[in-house]
């Protein structure tokens, strides 16, 4: 039963609905709504379905006073408290109860077959919020009763936090500044596509240190010599290649060449 503190909510209301004499059931099979006197029923009023706890009442009152006939507590639905009839859907059998205990069995009645569907789904509705408290119950008693995980710091543990320590990441650098590379090449300098092998003949002859007229590159078809100056030893005649480009001066060329490769 509900308990004393528990308040009473109102689940649906009906207000008119019969109510009829059944004859006992001699037998298992269910209940027949063609069996009773349908076209006399024995009561005519108002019902009221409402919940307190867990528990449901079908409650029948008088449609003017509101003064209580019977009712009618269900604990569990479907169930034997409220059945359903096997040859309509409009008609249930209600076992109802007195203030003594005492339990007797009506057929209940309505005249229009919403009604009848809403106050199905009324018990429907409360009995299925029912199963669901009832399992979140459990749960929690299985989650009580389980092991708890111990998240507290144990005497003498202590943490260390490094706050704005952070290891800083090194940038990646560009290939082109760092490492093995070509090398620029020098300041106002022209490099031409190589010449094909038809169309010119170069010879490059190569001289001899310490002369003043040596010769780098000598041209079959015109037969002119480009001659470039040498300084004292051969060391400075090709330079030294392992010294950046820019530390090696442009050689001079001669005003009156104007065909000739500059380097």
């Amino acid at each position: 039963m509900a308990a004393e503190g528990e308040y009473e909510s109102i689940l649906c209301v009906k207000p008119d609905v019969n109510v009829y004499r059944i004859p006992p059931r001699a037998s298992n099979r269910a209940y027949r709504a063609a069996d009773w006197k349908l076209d006399a029923p024995d009561w005519s009023g108002r019902m009221k379905v409402t919940a307190k706890g867990k528990v449901a009442y079908i409650k029948l009152e008088d449609k003017v006073s509101g003064e209580l006939f019977a009712q009618a507590p269900v604990n569990e639905y479907p169930g034997v408290a409220m059945e359903t009839v096997s040859d309509s859907s409009r008609y249930f059998v209600l076992r109802i109860q007195d203030d003594n205990g005492r339990s007797a069995f009506i057929g209940l009645g309505f005249g229009d077959r919403g009604d009848s569907f809403d106050f199905n789904v009324a018990l429907q509705d409360h009995f299925k919020w029912v199963k669901q408290e009832s399992e979140i119950s459990k749960s929690n008693q299985l989650g009580d009763s389980g092991p708890k995980l111990d998240l507290g710091f144990k005497e003498g543990q202590t943490i260390t936090l490094n706050i704005g320590q952070g290891k800083k990441r090194d940038k990646p650098r560009p290939q082109g500044s760092a490492g093995v590379g070509l090398l620029p090449p020098p300041p106002g300098g022209k490099i031409a596509p190589p010449p094909s092998s038809g169309s010119s003949n170069h010879n490059i002859v190569p001289q001899a240190a310490g002369t003043a007229t040596d010769c780098l590159l000598e041209l079959d078809s015109s037969n002119s010599n480009t001659v470039v100056p040498s300084n004292q030893s051969s060391d400075l005649v090709w330079g030294d290649f392992s010294a950046p480009a820019s530390s090696v001066p442009p050689p001079s060329t001669p005003q009156n060449s104007t065909s000739w490769i500059q380097f």
